[in-house]
């Protein structure tokens, strides 16, 4: 029998496995922290940025205790060798062994130093007694109070009335007293602990003890209370935290969602750091819909037998359901099931330039993702890959052998749309100097094709070549002969598929061959000129660049229509494509050629040489028809074009300014007379940390679609967050989403020692959208909402971290 929480017990529950035992530092990925607030900025126009490391800008520029000195040693190795040095207005000594000292005064031993109105001291024992206005630093801590005695050799002290700085990170607090049990330990009664400004604790704990262990980075807190200001909110028996940047074990802060599909989400991980190279993380997780998940990360790196590089890395990730309570909807029916998810990556070293690499991707069923996804961070999953490979490299080649394995994780549609398993595969590619100016290359692969009720068989495509490279920085001239051959051995049955492979597909048999090849040279010369000069623009000097560039390709044209489709598509046409040998990816097709490429591209280098601008414009004139083209139907093929030209395709770069950057891009067609493709990207930099993104991406017959994204600072410590995507509708095409299809919205807060975020987001659900008629039911809604509220103490960690990911795929920039 299984019983189900209520809200309130879900939501107190949830709160104190997120304090019970403290945070654990996230798996390794060790937040950067700058106690100066400093950072890189991202750069413009970048699609990945690091992460925003910890601000601490926002606290006071003397984060330490007024006497803080940092020309004090930063480590405690020499101090039982060293000797130890005294100052003082006045000073007695009867014996040269016990020293009185009085009036600011001071002592001083390698790391350590002491000041205080009075301080007695042994020479013999170095025992001392410091009483009056305290102030003692050493390595890795500071602490101040009124009356201070101890042990300098064995850097044992106790001190009363304390004010305490943990120098490796921003911990600090006040106690009734402090404790120094060593050099690398020390305890403080009735005390407080934060990362907050000294004095101005915007959250800090209270516990009857605070243990401090350099040694392991863990502090703990016994018998203490968590506080929002002066106000209590949580009562915490023991609670752990990190004092370092180290892992520890330990509760990570839980997770709050919601999905349309799974209801509430409340996750409360627990990270075990159980070796310096494994580690794992357990995951509870109560569905408000659907009841308990059990999810589990382990990780691994083992190493050679030599000790050094590892030889295996490796991790597995799985989600397990014991029992599905949520209603079925006619998706699939996995009312009262068990279900799971796998994710396994291996990558293990063999012997000198082998290694056997490998993932296993397996769900339970089709929806398990599209039921379990996170709407708030997760982009929409179609397709497992599995794989294993054995792979090596040497100076001048590489090679791989091993097979590939597909799942449909899309629940509305069938497995037609999964890509052909390649049971198995191999590649081998060369690449070898002959002489200066001469190499001889090839690009060879094989593979057995596998589909049920497609057209099903073997392929080799091997692709030798010799490749010549003339030229200096002012000209160049590419010369290259090639060869392709590739061969099928199709399975017994081919003559009842049709284009595309599929079976029964047309009365018509294209394939009329079990073993069909294609043979034919491909001949390509590229050759390009580069000028320059000295200019001026808005009164700075740059460097401009004239480039003209020619390409002349020429392949012969040979029927494939006896070929089958295994792997082949069209691909999209841009700059790059003016000067590719083939406009087919895969080896089905090799496209006929008799082409010769114009193109011209200037440039405007800064005197850093830093590229300002960059525009090209270019297209292909064909000297005889496009005649190799992909079926349409069943049993038919789109005719033969008789274009005398490609379209004009249109380029420019421009960052005049490290605030502004323009990316476009634009395609026309001169034998449609319509515009086949444009771009438009505007980014621009407000402040450090703020940035303005506009987006408009058109591709005739696919798509028409704006967007607007923004990180705005309001001040130094609120940012607004925002994006909002706007399609429009396209004619001849499957049902897609129209109007907004995404729009998001956040604030954050950011102090000197605590983060807020707020994001809501309202996006149409994408699974439904380009496989067919949109799909009805019951639990199928067209349009979602997902909201989080995040938390981020600084110095203990987040409440996990999920909105990052979210906001720098739809933020461009954002960090």
């Amino acid at each position: 029998m299984t019983s189900k929480f209520p809200p309130r017990r879900l939501l107190a529950v949830a709160a104190a496995l997120a304090l019970i035992g403290g945070q654990a530092e996230a798996k390794g990925q060790n937040p950067k922290t700058s106690l100066d607030g400093s950072e890189q900025v991202c750069p413009l126009g970048s699609f990945h940025c690091e992460p925003r490391p910890y601000n601490f800008a926002m606290c006071r520029p003397n984060a330490m205790l007024e006497f803080y000195d940092p020309t004090l040693p930063a480590d405690s190795n020499l101090r039982d060798t060293s000797t130890a040095f005294v100052r003082s207005k006045y000073f007695e000594s009867t014996d040269q062994v016990l020293y009185h000292l009085s009036g600011d005064a001071w002592l001083t031993r390698d790391d350590q130093r002491i000041q205080a109105d009075t301080i007695d001291y042994n020479d013999n024992t170095t025992d001392y007694d410091a009483r009056g206005n305290v102030r003692y630093q050493e390595a890795g801590q500071l602490m101040a109070g009124t009356h201070m005695r101890g042990n300098s050799n064995d850097g044992r002290g106790i001190a009363d009335d304390v004010r305490y700085q943990m120098l490796d990170s921003r911990g600090n607090g006040v106690a009734k007293q402090g404790q120094m049990l060593d050099t690398m330990h020390s305890r403080y009664t009735l005390a407080t602990y934060s990362t907050c400004d000294l004095g101005n604790h915007v959250w800090e704990f209270r516990g009857k003890t605070i243990t401090i262990d350099k040694d392991t980075g863990v502090g703990v807190a016994r018998d203490a209370t968590m506080r929002i200001g002066k106000v209590p909110f949580l009562y915490l028996p023991y609670f752990s935290f990190p004092v370092d940047h180290r892992r520890k074990s330990g509760f990570l802060y839980p997770t709050f969602s919601r999905t349309s599909r799974s209801g509430f989400e409340i996750s409360a991980p627990y990270y075990l750091n159980l070796a310096p190279n494994y580690d794992a993380t357990l995951d509870p997780r109560i569905y408000s819909s659907r009841g308990p998940l059990l999810a589990g990360e382990f990780r691994y790196i083992v190493p050679n037998s030599a000790g050094t590089a590892p030889s295996s890395t490796g991790q597995l990730n799985v989600e397990y359901v014991p029992h599905d309570s949520g209603e079925s909807d006619g998706l699939a029916n996995t009312q009262g099931t068990s279900r799971y998810l796998i994710d396994y990556t291996d990558n293990t070293k063999l012997w000198s330039g082998w290694s056997l690499v490998g993932s296993y991707n397996h769900a339970s069923d089709s929806s398990f993702l599209y039921d379990y996804g996170n709407a708030l961070t997760k982009t929409v999953i179609y397709t497992l890959t599995s794989n294993v490979a054995i792979v090596g490299y040497g100076k001048w080649w590489n090679a791989s052998f091993g097979g590939l394995y597909y799942q449909n994780t899309n629940p509305f549609v069938t497995d037609y749309v999964l890509p052909y398993q390649q049971l198995p595969y191999a590649n081998f590619n060369v690449d070898l100097p002959l002489t200066r100016w001469l190499q001889f290359g090839m690009n060879d692969t094989a593979g057995a094709f596998r589909k049920d009720g497609y057209v099903e068989g073997q392929r080799l495509d091997l692709y030798p070549y010799l490749a010549a490279d003339f030229g200096s920085s002012a000209w160049f001239i590419r010369p290259k002969l090639a060869y392709r051959y590739t061969d099928y051995q199709l399975n017994a049955g081919y003559q009842n598929y049709g284009y595309y492979g599929l079976l029964g597909s047309g009365t018509t048999t294209p394939f009329t061959q079990q073993s069909p090849s294609r043979s034919l040279p491909i001949v390509s010369i590229d050759s390009g000129l580069v000028f320059d000069r000295s200019t001026t623009l808005f009164g700075q000097n740059f460097t401009q660049t004239l480039e003209p560039r020619v390409y002349y390709l020429y392949v012969p044209y040979r029927n494939q229509n006896n070929l089958p489709l295994f792997d082949t598509a069209l691909m999209s046409f841009d700059y790059w494509q003016l000067f590719s040998p083939n406009q087919y990816s895969g080896a089905d097709r090799q496209m006929n050629a008799n082409n010769l490429t114009g193109a011209l591209t200037t440039r405007l280098l800064d005197d850093d040489g830093v590229e300002r601008l960059s525009a090209s414009f270019g297209q292909i004139h064909y000297f005889t028809p496009q005649l190799v083209q992909l079926p349409v139907g069943a049993n038919t093929v789109t005719p033969a074009t008789d274009w005398s030209g490609s379209d004009y395709v249109a380029e420019l770069d421009l960052q005049l300014s490290d605030r502004w950057r323009l990316n476009s891009e634009y395609q026309w067609s001169p034998n449609t007379r319509v515009t086949d493709m444009a771009s438009l990207e505007l980014q621009h930099r407000l402040g450090n940390d703020g940035i303005l993104n506009f987006s408009y991406h058109y591709r005739r017959g696919l798509m028409e679609q704006y967007s607007v994204s923004t990180v705005y600072p309001l001040s130094e410590r609120w940012r607004l967050l925002g994006s909002w995507t706007y399609s429009v509708a396209v004619k001849n095409m499957i049902p897609a989403p129209t109007g907004t299809t995404e729009a998001m919205a956040g604030v954050e807060y950011d102090s000197c020692c605590v983060t807020l975020r707020l994001v809501d987001r309202n996006y149409v659900n994408e699974g439904y959208y380009g496989v067919g008629p949109v799909p009805t039911g019951t639990s199928i809604n067209l349009r979602d909402n997902a909201i989080m509220f995040e938390v981020v103490f600084k110095g203990l960690g987040s409440s996990g971290g999920e909105i990052d990911p979210l906001l720098h795929r739809d933020i461009l920039g954002y960090q």
